[in-house]
């Protein structure tokens, strides 16, 4: 029997990254927590490296997903096309589905 949690998301479902600042060592760009992506797949469940850097044993295992971002949508002030896109790999438990809009 695994601890591991199971993934929540599948490849095309719209995700938003959670906006914390928890102390310690965090994985998660600053700059892109509070943004909205799309998931582009899951890469797989790994050790938890939040808790690997303090010498833990890092389990549960975590899914980890490709996230796409536009980078209009990340860099107000981005110049590019408007189709540009930056992947970010993040794990489940800084990820929330977004509903979609009607």
């Amino acid at each position: 029997m695994s601890d591991t949690p199971q993934p929540h998301f599948k490849a095309g479902d719209r995700v938003a990254v959670r906006i914390a600042a928890p102390p310690g060592h965090v994985r998660t760009p600053a700059y892109i927590r509070g943004k909205r992506g799309v998931i582009e797949r899951l890469c797989g469940s790994f050790a938890n490296p939040e808790e690997l850097a303090y010498g833990r044993d890092g389990l549960p295992r975590q899914p980890l997903y490709r996230v796409r971002f536009r980078q209009c949508e990340v860099w107000p002030d981005y110049h590019g096309g408007a189709a540009d896109s930056i992947e970010v790999e993040i794990y489940q438990h800084w990820l929330e589905a977004v509903r979609e809009e009607k």
